[in-house]
């Protein structure tokens, strides 16, 4: 049994997110009608071992004629070089505008196959196969492709719209524990930005789908994908309230990219639960919420499995942090944008923080 939530809005196609367990045999069947019988499956080496065959099987049942192209795994692979290779092969195989990209895998693949298929030919159709719980209630839904830059996260890239979306909760069984926990960072969030309910779920009777349990994760999936194609459908570009999806994730950009996207010290999800965390401690230094909302989230978060702290992930300048969340996308003018919060599921956007009053608490949190 699977659910299946559309995505609708007034710029883009509409499309469906498609989530269930078991899903992989009827992939050739759902995207064969998309394209006319020929596609290129984009995804790192890990994920080909241990999915492609089944997924090559699948399409090739359904009669549509597939191949794999595959990057190397990590966030490295989000870059001008791997994207103009990933490009070169596009063109190698033949590809041309009525055919398909299938995105399978986690962000990484997801934002890099994406942006190829907004590039060739001046863009063509992809699909989102997410085979990571970030990714499924993430990154797969929304249309945001992107490749990082030195300076910071994401900042090439392109909204480009998948197809179709499927997520099959069966897939999340092979995850480590570590990338779990950091996809329940992301689920976390929806509950924070506008859900209190939700997130009183996820922090008693649905924790467990933190450890892996298929119900509580199915669950999980379910309601952040509501939450995520509802804001999405209202405000594709990020112009007004898409922003708020972007909780905890300027503090987290700004440590990823200080610790040089080095995932074997901060993943992505564990930089987005550390920059919720620092959020709600700054919105009630800021006296935006009460001190026992920000200790609770903080409480919840580490429940998880997560950091919380700045100290405990590495040492950090705060002008440095500063100056990176002054270079973040969000960031307007040259003045700082932060999502804050008053409450548990009442986020907003502050598009005029003190980059002085950000500093002293940075040096609070433990920044030099």
């Amino acid at each position: 049994m699977s659910t299946m939530i559309d995505v609708s809005g007034s710029g883009f196609q509409s499309y469906a997110v498609v989530i269930g367990r078991d899903l992989l045999p009827d992939l050739g069947r759902r995207i064969a009608g998309l394209c006319r019988g020929r596609t290129v499956i984009v995804t790192d080496e890990t994920v080909a071992a241990v999915h492609g065959p089944a997924v090559l099987a699948a399409l090739e049942a359904a009669g549509v004629r597939a191949r794999l192209l595959t990057v190397p795994p990590g966030e490295a692979s989000k870059s001008f070089a791997e994207l103009e290779r990933v490009i070169d092969r596009l063109l190698a195989f033949g590809l041309d505008r009525r055919d398909l990209i299938v995105a399978l895998g986690g962000g990484v693949v997801g934002d890099l196959a994406g942006l190829a298929a907004a590039l060739y030919m001046r863009g063509i159709d992809f699909v989102q196969v997410p085979t990571t719980l970030l990714a499924q209630v993430d990154s797969s839904v929304g249309g945001k492709t992107a490749i990082d830059m030195p300076r910071g996260k994401n900042l090439v890239g392109a909204f480009h719209q998948p197809r179709l979306v499927v997520a099959d909760i069966d897939l999340l069984a092979t995850l480590p524990p570590r990338q779990l926990r950091s996809g329940w960072a992301e689920v976390l969030k929806h509950g924070l930005i506008c859900d209190a309910g939700f997130f009183d779920w996820l922090a008693g009777e649905g924790a467990v789908g933190a450890g892996g349990d298929p119900a509580a994760l199915t669950r999980a999936v379910v309601r952040s994908v509501e939450i995520k194609s509802a804001v999405v459908g209202e405000d594709e570009k990020e112009a007004g309230r898409r922003a708020l999806l972007n909780l905890g994730h300027t503090f987290g950009h700004a440590i990823e990219a200080e610790l040089g996207f080095d995932e074997d010290r901060i993943t992505h999800g564990e930089a987005v639960a550390l920059g919720c965390a620092m959020a709600f401690r700054f919105s009630a230094a800021a006296g935006l919420c009460e001190g026992r909302v920000a200790d609770r989230v903080e409480q919840v978060i580490a429940a998880a499995g997560l950091p919380v702290r700045l100290a405990a992930v590495g040492a950090f300048s705060a002008e440095a942090l500063v100056d990176r969340m002054a270079g973040d996308k969000k960031a307007e003018g040259g003045g700082l944008t932060l999502i804050l919060a008053r409450a548990i599921g009442n986020a907003f956007v502050d598009r005029a923080v003190d980059r002085r009053a950000l500093s002293a608490f940075l040096k609070a949190e433990g920044a030099t």
